[in-house]
């Protein structure tokens, strides 16, 4: 994918829209208890970006958020509740690779998995 590269993506409604400049660093999949709360899966897909990277372009503007830890804010849109991502007290923003407008993407696959024990047993996420 090329460094200038701008993705796009947005809530379920389309309130919420954002816009992506440059390669997805970290793509990384998660079951932790506030991955998969966040997002009502059992594994959460992610990306992260710095956060001049990151505009919000749609009629919501920024994300409401919810603080989820020491370090972080969980997005969602505030009209129609879509998990859109995480915005970090780092200049870090995680976006859910779900809310993509390409949400296929290679780039979007993930290289580690964190805190497997919180799936089922019969849930495997392979990453390879």
């Amino acid at each position: 994918m090329p460094k200038e590269a701008t993705l796009t993506g947005g809530c379920l409604c389309g309130f919420i829209r954002f816009e992506a400049r440059g390669a997805p660093g970290r793509p990384h999949s998660c079951s932790c208890s506030m991955c998969r709360r966040h997002t009502g899966a059992y594994t959460a897909n992610w990306v992260e970006f710095p956060r001049e990277a990151v505009a919000w372009t749609g009629e919501g503007g920024t994300p409401s958020t919810w603080r989820s830890s020491d370090f972080s804010s969980r997005a969602f849109c505030p009209r129609c509740g879509s998990s859109l991502g995480a915005i970090d007290d780092a200049p870090v923003i995680g976006l859910l690779t779900g809310a993509f407008d390409r949400p296929a993407l290679a780039a979007f696959k993930p290289v580690s998995h964190s805190y497997k024990g919180g799936r089922p047993k019969w849930w495997h996420v392979e990453i390879g």
